[in-house]
Formats: structure tokens, sequence, C-alpha cells
């Protein structure tokens, strides 16, 4: 759904609420250090901050982190163009590593390439920051599916 500006129009006008709720309910953002510092229809920004945890044996930032911002940014990107009673999951997605994510900041931006009825296409793209430098590490697509009429609900 696009509008005249070529951007994509919620379907749930409460989605940032939804999705900061989702967010802070999943356990290995908050392992991370996670957050989320940007959020529209149809784009979700996730950044982590570099500690000792995260790496991998070189220095750099494992792989897996990259990975795990970039699903949930693609995740939330989709989840924000969904309905209100529903919920997200990831079907499948592919990372190609381009460059050692060696800095203090992994940034993942996750955004909408197709938005159909059930799945959603999403271009997860992630950067490592140095004084104020991004450079682009790894890249991503993903497949996220909308489960129509199965909200999210918190663990028991």
């Amino acid at each position: 759904m696009r509008n005249t500006e070529n951007r994509f129009e919620p379907q749930d006008p409460d989605f940032e609420r939804k999705i900061r709720d989702s967010f802070a309910r999943q356990g290995l953002m908050k392992h991370l250090g996670a957050e989320i510092s940007a959020l529209r229809p149809g784009y979700c920004e996730i950044r982590a901050t570099f500690h000792a945890e995260l790496s991998q044996q070189n220095g750099y930032f494992h792989a897996g982190v990259s990975g795990a911002i970039a699903d949930s940014a693609c995740g939330y990107a989709a989840f924000s163009l969904a309905p209100r009673d529903s919920s997200v999951l990831t079907v499948e997605y592919k990372m190609n590593l381009l460059a050692p994510a060696l800095g203090k900041t992994l940034i993942a931006r996750g955004s909408i390439i197709r938005s159909g009825k059930t799945l959603k296409i999403c271009r997860g793209d992630i950067f490592i920051v140095n004084d104020s430098a991004e450079q682009l590490c790894a890249t991503t697509l993903a497949t996220i599916m909308v489960l129509t009429g199965k909200p999210e609900h918190s663990p028991s």
C-alpha cells in the first residue's frame, strides 16, 4: 500500500507502540543491548553498541549479531505494515558479509521492497560506524510472513 509520495501506509495507526512493545519482549535484543533508533511505515533501524561479548575471535562484531539485528529490523519494517490483529515471522533470509564489522556501533536498516498481503520482501543493510563514518559491512534479503488474525502474545 503506497500513497502518492511513494511511501507505505500502515494498516494499524498504532503500529509504533505495537512494535516497541514487541521489541521490548525480545530477550535476544536485550542481551545484545540493541535498540530501535528509527521507525516509520515500511522501515526500521536497530543499533547495537560494541562490547566484548558481541565479538568474534578477531575482535569484530560477530556475524550472528549482524544477522540478528538485520532480521529484527526487516521483521519490524514488515510488522509496521501489518494489520492490528496480526504477527509476523521470518520465512527466510540470506546475508552477505561484505566487510569486517570492526567499529563502535552496528546499525541494521530494514526496509520493504515489496509489500504483499501475506509476504513482505525486505532488504536489510548493516553498517559499521567509526568516528561517525558509516561503512556497509553486510546486506540481507528477507521474506517475512504476516499471520493475520494471530496477534503476538506474551509467553506465559
